[in-house]
């Protein structure tokens, strides 16, 4: 049973540079976002067009960079077609 996991490890490739590279990165941004959420947790006032609230600061964070990355897409999107 010890040979077959092994084998198994040894048919394992190892990761490139790149691959290592690419999951540091992710480990590094995982980190740094965590800990963006945790320091943006107050709430702040919002003036809407019909009213105010009291979101979290976060949510509106997040809700901004979703409009950011729609709107820079439909901008690439339309580029490509012309």
């Amino acid at each position: 049973m010890d040979d077959e996991l092994e084998k198994a490890k040894e048919k394992q490739p190892k990761r490139t540079s790149r691959e290592e590279t690419r999951l540091a990165v992710a480990v590094v941004l995982t980190g740094l976002v965590s800990a963006f959420a945790v320091l943006n947790l107050g709430k702040t006032k919002v003036n809407y067009v019909f009213g105010t609230g009291h979101p979290r600061l976060l949510f509106i964070v997040v809700a901004c960079l979703a409009i950011g990355v729609a709107i820079g897409w439909m901008a690439a999107r339309r580029r490509a077609k012309d």
